[in-house]
């Protein structure tokens, strides 16, 4: 698609043009640039601790050299297995120093998958989180003759297989002793081509496939995003996200590319805590923290009696009538400008500072973010700018920007980026982010990119007439009703879950039958709050799903998106079942993306019931 003039003033192309041919030299170009400046921030028991950029690079030299004198040979694969951590932060950029790539594995990840792989992947050392970690990988060691060292980052060492992480540190200055420039000669070997990272997508079905990223695809999309210039040196991210997903690689890389501080915590549930402390300028987040946090806000507001409850919903309202003049472009009036003052004093920037207070906007990206909850955030004065992008693309193809934007959509295609619509409405991306191919799978490789090089994204989508990127559904998700009629699930899912937000997950079925079902789930915390408030305080999960009133709640829920669906899209029947979905079950990814085939065969039983 062409790029129209506005996107193109918004790009600042001399950076994309200048970028660093790979990722060590971009970090050391940082580190060069800024040593002084703050680099990181990560919690050491219960205070903030920082790194400077040139504590942070003497760091990751040290653990870089520690590498090479274990015999890490440039282009090996060396796996991460982790939380969100600043120790995952120093291994894997001295992965890349030490002219290695890194291969991603989740902490969430079970012991035959993690052994699946590090094998496949040809890894030769792993970082490992903790002794659960090691455990997994001495449960498979049959299986991995070529994985010479663990080195663990707070287990236990037994000195041999398993190191400890301040003996590679040792091991690091002896090789720097005798060799000083060892970690300097490997970057210099280094090719923008060469492979970087190596993520293994979680995958919805079958085993997890290996995606190549190479140094250049990576380097382009943190410049890329750099030269729309929605961020500065000045900005304070906090960063949660796992780094084993790409989005969170990607915002790794962006403070390199910046020079912005970065502090670094993978714990979920200290999320609204570290905002307070951490009082960051934005953040990444995948939708469902969006709807939780919404949640948690409306729950909190139900507390402190009607009264309050009608000031907030007035506040909130006055809100949205503004956000709206802004989209639209048009001027707000006097009376209107005056009620938002009262509103923001009393209200909304009360609400903001449960954020931090100072948050200039938040990146929406894994999944579909429901408009409804961007509207939301947009009337308390938080912007959502959403995203799109896939691991095959090194993350974000598409985003929001904070000077253009549009609810509903992902925004227009990052500079250098192609992108096109086929024939049956699947999105088809072309550029310098794409992957190398799928790691030993040559077939699914030729499979998913066209000689031509645009990759088949599996997503369905359209553009509107400013350029503005619409996803609709995932192509293989869609479904046929008996009477031929075609239904996106997740449109529908995300759309029932933003309406209510005592819901967790949504699995809408029916390929084949004469109407839609779904099966349900309940946010735990949202539920428990609000059973507290309806008499069945004290009652447990299974017994609250079970009751009349939360089926009631469900089941208003449902009848108002009904009436906003088309006549066969409309949910009939549904099932609150007794347990949320876990990734530990194997019903969601480790990026929390949902297993639709697992649920389903797990619980058709069920389902079918429902059409008799």
């Amino acid at each position: 698609m062409a790029v129209t003039q506005a996107q193109d003033e918004l790009i600042d192309r001399s950076i994309i043009d200048s970028r660093a041919e790979h990722v060590a030299r971009l970090f050391l170009d940082r580190v060069q640039a800024s040593p002084a400046a703050e680099a990181f921030r990560y919690r050491d028991g219960d205070r903030w601790a920082s790194l400077t950029w040139q504590q942070a690079g003497d760091a990751v030299e040290t653990l870089a050299a520690g590498l090479i004198a274990l015999g890490v040979r440039a282009g090996q694969r060396v796996a991460l297995a982790s939380g969100t951590r600043i120790e995952w932060v120093l291994a894997d950029l001295a992965v890349l120093l030490a002219g290695a790539a890194t291969t991603t594995v989740y902490p969430s990840t079970i012991a035959g998958e993690v052994a699946y792989i590090v094998a496949d992947s040809g890894s030769v050392l792993v970082f490992a989180e903790n002794d659960d970690q090691v455990a997994k990988l001495e449960a498979h060691r049959s299986e991995l003759p070529g994985l010479q060292t663990i080195v663990s980052i707070d287990g236990k060492s037994d000195g041999d297989w398993v190191i400890g992480l301040d003996e590679l540190r040792q091991l690091g200055v002896e090789q720097l002793r005798q060799r000083p420039h060892a970690v300097m000669e490997r970057v210099a070997g280094i090719h923008a081509d060469d492979l970087a990272i190596l993520i293994y997508t979680s995958g919805t079905t079958g085993r997890p496939k290996g995606v190549r990223l190479s140094h250049s695809a990576l380097t382009y999309e943190a410049a890329t995003v750099a030269s729309v210039g929605d961020l500065s040196a000045a900005d304070l991210q906090l960063l949660w996200l796992p780094l084993a997903h790409v989005f969170g690689t990607v915002l790794l890389l962006l403070p390199l590319q910046i020079g912005f501080a970065t502090a670094v915590d993978g714990r979920v549930e200290a999320i609204v805590q570290n905002l307070l402390a951490v009082q960051p300028t934005f953040m990444g987040a995948v939708p469902r923290i969006f709807e939780k946090a919404q949640a948690a806000v409306l729950a909190a507001v139900a507390q402190q009696g009607r009264a309050k409850a009608r000031l907030f919903r007035w506040a909130v309202s006055v809100g949205h009538r503004v956000a709206e003049r802004h989209r639209q472009q048009q001027d707000v009036s006097a009376v209107l400008a005056t009620q938002f003052v009262i509103a923001d004093r009393l209200v909304l920037s009360k609400v903001r500072a449960r954020f931090g207070g100072r948050l200039r906007f938040l990146n929406s990206g894994s999944a579909p973010l429901k408009p409804e909850i961007a509207e939301w955030f947009e009337a308390i004065g938080i912007r959502v700018l959403e995203g799109y992008g896939l691991t095959e693309t090194s993350a974000a193809s598409f985003c929001n920007r904070i000077r253009h934007s549009r609810l509903g959509t992902v925004g227009w295609p990052f500079p250098g980026t192609e992108a096109s619509i086929a024939e049956d409405g699947e999105i088809l991306l072309r550029g310098p982010g794409l992957m190398q191919g799928y790691h030993n799978l040559p077939e699914l490789t030729a499979a998913a990119i066209t000689a031509d090089g645009w990759f088949h994204t599996g997503d369905i989508g359209e553009f509107d007439d400013q350029g503005y990127l619409r996803i609709t559904d995932r192509k293989k998700d869609l479904f046929k009703t008996s009477a031929g009629k075609y239904v996106a699930p997740s449109v529908i899912e995300a759309s029932l879950r933003g309406s209510c937000p005592y819901l967790s997950q949504v699995v809408v079925f029916g390929a084949d039958h004469n109407f839609v079902t779904a099966l349900i789930t309940l946010d735990a915390d949202a539920i428990t709050r609000w059973a507290g408030q309806h008499g069945m305080a004290g009652q447990s999960y299974q017994q609250i799903a079970g009751s009349a009133a939360a089926r009631a709640l469900v089941q208003a829920a449902v009848d108002e998106l009904n009436q906003r669906l088309n006549r066969w899209e409309t949910i009939k029947k549904f099932i609150i079942l007794d347990r949320d979905l876990t990734v530990a079950d194997g019903e969601l990814t480790p990026s929390m993306k949902l297993r639709r085939s697992v649920v389903t065969e797990r619980n058709r039983d069920r389902l079918e019931a429902l059409y008799t």
